[in-house]
């Protein structure tokens, strides 16, 4: 599969929990703040992701099965943080809409323009550009149909225009 460019898909599965954080833990953090807009929450979906990895002990196929893995488990983890009950019934501590102090976020007008995007555009965003996911596992993973996945993508193109005024134009 093409998305998977940087690594073999005859490479070996390595299990130990250590190399897969090594491994995936930037991924996962990364996706998770994208999806929660929350260095604090990402934190704790990467903590629920590598406990789950760590109860459950699932065996892989090749690295390429193991980040999907990963990617589906974060993208999991996330929508049951957004939508518990404490998240839905408690008030954000910073009405400012702020996401992270200075040092944690990159300083990119681009970054910031997507993460003002809603959650799905954010993460079909995320997947297909920063992963190199096609769109087809990204449907897989958001369990939705490739054209749904591909609206989602036009959409989130048109309103980042939209928010840099062209200055990006792909």
């Amino acid at each position: 599969m093409e998305h998977c460019m940087r690594y073999e898909l005859n490479e070996p599965v390595n299990n130990d929990l250590d190399s897969l954080f090594q491994t995936y833990g930037d991924m996962v953090y990364r996706l998770a703040l994208v999806r929660t807009r929350s260095a604090a929450d990402a934190e704790d979906v990467v903590q629920e992701v590598f406990l789950r990895c760590l109860k459950n002990k699932p065996s892989f196929e090749s690295a390429e099965h193991q980040k999907a893995w990963l990617i589906k488990v974060t993208v999991n983890c996330s929508k049951t943080l957004l939508g518990s009950a404490f998240r839905r019934h408690s008030v954000p501590e910073d009405a400012t809409g702020e996401l992270a102090s200075e040092d944690e976020m990159p300083d990119s007008t681009v970054y910031d323009a997507v993460m003002k995007l809603p959650e799905k555009y954010r993460t079909a965003i995320h997947l297909y550009y920063y992963e190199e996911y096609p769109v087809k596992d990204i449907a897989a993973v958001m369990r939705t149909t490739e054209s749904t996945v591909k609206s989602w993508l036009h959409r989130a193109r048109g309103l980042l225009k939209e928010e840099l005024g062209g200055e990006f134009d792909a």
